[in-house]
């Protein structure tokens, strides 16, 4: 009896990679996500062109006054007020940032390295309170300070948290305070 020997030939081996495929799809993909990214770049500049008409932000003045209270923290952003997901983004309202708070007897001013610095005079302001979110930040109950302040013809609402959020309490208080002495001395005139 003669060995039978099977020859490999009769084996089918391992496909091979389809790499011209492979490339094909991740540059779709790519593709794909720089055209999403270019499409919310668009909605972002046309939400600044249609909110085009807010005044430019106020500076601080020369003198403001001595400082009443100080906080460090961040900027979250600033809504229509009582609106909290309609973001403002003209004058750079929609750019988040670090931000150094300081309270005067002339108004409350925003410090924002990295961006527009802006200032609201103390007949601006409407109201403080504490609240736990504006658009693109949610946070536990009470872990925003949300400051409303009338700005042309809107009234507008600016989110902060601090570094040490025990202070917003503080704040609310403060601020509210200093609206109705405002509030009590521009009606006995």
């Amino acid at each position: 009896m003669t060995p039978v020997i099977l020859l490999a030939a009769e084996k089918k081996s391992a496909e091979v990679t389809d790499w011209a495929a492979r490339i094909g799809w991740l540059v779709g993909l790519a593709l794909f996500v720089a055209l999403v990214y270019w499409l919310m770049r668009e909605g972002w500049k046309w939400r600044g062109t249609l909110q085009g008409d807010l005044p430019e932000l106020p500076t601080a003045p020369e003198e403001p006054g001595p400082v009443r209270l100080g906080m460090s923290g961040r900027y979250h952003g600033s809504t229509t007020a009582g609106q909290w997901l309609d973001r403002i983004v003209a004058r750079g309202l929609g750019t988040r940032s670090r931000a150094e708070l300081t309270l005067t007897d002339a108004g409350l001013d925003v410090v924002r390295p990295g961006a527009d610095d802006f200032f609201v005079p103390r007949q601006a302001l409407r109201e403080a309170r504490l609240d736990k979110g504006i658009a693109g930040k949610v946070l536990t109950e009470g872990g925003l300070l949300v400051v409303t302040w009338a700005h042309g013809d809107r009234l507008i609402d600016s989110g902060f948290r601090s570094d040490r959020a025990a202070e917003h309490n503080e704040w609310v208080d403060t601020i509210n305070a200093m609206i109705e002495k405002t509030e009590t001395t521009e009606g006995a005139r």
